[in-house]
């Protein structure tokens, strides 16, 4: 028997699927150009046509508040259960979070 993979993309094929009519370039080139400021809070959306800067998929819709900026990404706390988390994710897997 061959061992099951437990890569970060496993078991991930709906999750990380694009819809036919967002396949191809990437759909808002205005998210990439936006410049986050400390303090914002921006919803984890992963691009899977982009992997540099890809968090894991347990984030996937998770919402975070930008600590700072580190190069092209955005250092970014969340709270996942009990626990804080820090992680660095390029604006290609982020989107601004509009409450209400």
């Amino acid at each position: 028997m061959v061992a099951h993979s437990k890569g970060n993309r496993t078991r991930s094929r709906n999750l990380l699927k694009k819809s036919p009519r967002e396949r191809g370039a990437i759909p808002s080139l205005g998210s990439l150009m936006y410049d986050y400021k400390p303090g914002e809070k921006v919803v984890i959306k992963i691009n899977p046509s982009i992997h540099h800067g890809m968090p894991h998929r347990r984030y996937h819709g998770k919402v975070a508040e930008i600590v700072a900026k580190r190069g092209r990404a955005y250092e970014v706390k969340l709270k996942l259960g009990e626990k804080q988390k820090s992680l660095l994710i390029r604006p290609e897997h982020m989107i601004l979070f509009k409450s209400g």
